[in-house]
């Protein structure tokens, strides 16, 4: 039976990815940094673990709990939204140790059970903003376009240990909760100067067309995890498809 760990798990494209692997037949390490058991359906295939992939410990501490397995999902993260003026630098390298440092501080810690059991793969959840440069997502970008590069380099030097990289690229998801976090993670500091941008900006977020959905990560995530044909970089939603396409 294969066995996947992912991380936050707590909403959005991990929760979802946690019951799409769990109705698949899979063994489920559903990890979060506040641990709950009413998220996911009750099943002698899953563990919940508490995980902070900003904390060095914390990473030692649930890879060791959770055992052997043979799937990575690095899917925490956090969003910003922010002219480059309007936020400290506390508040970027904070948004670096979750979204990129986080990503590779796990991949390390798994290292070393993939590398001698010969197999494993590693799925990086970046994000759609990484096709397209938008005003105000400058940090965010930054963060996961370094993941991007991060995940196509070490695969290189994986792939002859037996050891599989990947990248999911999911769009615009407005079903989750991801964007109202970015949003407050806005606070209320915005530079009169670039205050008609932002307003602009977040009617362009609410407006309609194409969006990608939970199940939209999930399946791709699935792909990544199962089909060793599948391309490195794999957008996952109708607009994300649609930008890596124009690029």
């Amino acid at each position: 039976m294969n066995t996947v760990l992912i991380t936050g798990c707590s909403s959005g494209f991990g929760l979802d990815t946690a019951r799409y692997f769990l109705d698949r037949g899979w063994t489920v390490i559903a990890t979060m940094r506040t641990p709950r058991e009413d998220l996911l359906p009750p099943s002698d295939r899953l563990r919940i673990l508490p995980l902070d992939v900003t904390d060095a410990g914390s990473i030692a501490r649930a890879v060791a709990a959770a055992g052997p397995f043979d799937v990575l999902v690095n899917n925490a993260g956090v969003g910003q939204m922010s002219p480059l003026e309007g936020v400290s630098m506390d508040k970027i390298r904070e948004l670096f140790e979750t979204n990129t440092l986080g990503v590779i501080a796990m991949t390390q810690a798994v290292l070393p059970q993939f590398r001698e059991r010969g197999s494993g793969v590693i799925v990086n959840v970046t994000s759609g903003v990484t096709f397209q440069p938008l005003p105000l997502m400058s940090i965010y970008t930054a963060s996961k376009a370094a993941v991007n590069a991060f995940s196509e380099s070490v695969a290189l030097e994986l792939a002859p240990l037996g050891v599989r990289v990947r990248i999911v690229i999911p769009g615009r998801a407005p079903e989750t909760p991801f964007g109202d976090n970015a949003r407050a993670r806005m606070g209320l500091n915005i530079p009169e100067p670039y205050q008609a941008l932002a307003a602009q900006m977040m009617g362009r977020f609410q407006a309609g067309g194409d969006i990608t959905t939970s199940r939209d990560v999930s399946e791709a995530v699935w792909r990544a995890a199962t089909d060793p044909a599948c391309p490195m970089r794999l957008p996952a939603g109708a607009d994300a498809v649609a930008r890596a396409a124009a690029v």
